[in-house]
């Protein structure tokens, strides 16, 4: 490869905070889960970001949150609204493998995410807070995607640190 070409790349890398900007925009994540027999389920949650690991307040009454808290593959997502994207096809997202952790109810930890969650969320997570078919779970970012555009795919690691160009594979025409 030559050195203009390396250069270019460099260039046209996003840099990070652009994963954390988009995360910032986006209110719900996004959740791909299977259960015990391998049937997927798709569904989202409200999520609020703290230190590079997501949080979401679920009911044990949606079928992803016994996936969740059993520890079972997920994949979480967030993406570009429909409505802001200037193309349908290339949606600004990030798309990461995610471990899964149950946070302890009432620990001073579930205190201060449920404060968070409320911050971000409104009084609404104070009466599901309430309730005890819902439990705090931390998604923690294990691996993942960025994609800002046509050709312009990027691998994160477990921080949302981009890493390098997803460039294994072009587009090609008939």
């Amino acid at each position: 490869m030559s050195e203009h070409t390396e250069e270019a790349k460099r260039q046209a890398k996003p840099v990070a905070p652009k994963v954390k900007e988009l995360i910032a925009r986006i209110l719900s994540v996004t959740l791909a889960t299977v259960d015990a027999e391998g049937t997927p389920n798709a569904s989202y949650a409200p999520f609020v970001e703290i230190n590079n690991k997501f949080y979401i307040l679920v009911s044990f009454m949606a079928k992803h949150t016994k996936n969740l808290a059993e520890g079972r593959k997920v994949s979480a997502m967030f993406i570009e609204d429909e409505s802001a994207t200037k193309q349908v096809y290339a949606r600004e997202r990030l798309t990461v493998e995610v471990s899964t952790s149950q946070i302890e109810r009432d620990s001073d930890d579930w205190n201060n995410i449920v404060g968070k969650l409320k911050e971000r969320h409104g009084k609404i997570v104070d009466v599901l807070n309430e309730m005890t078919d819902f439990i705090l779970i931390a998604l923690h970012p294990v691996k993942g995607a960025y994609v800002n555009g046509f050709g312009s795919a990027y691998f994160v690691d477990s921080n949302l640190e981009i890493m390098e160009h997803r460039n294994d594979i072009n587009h090609t025409q008939k």
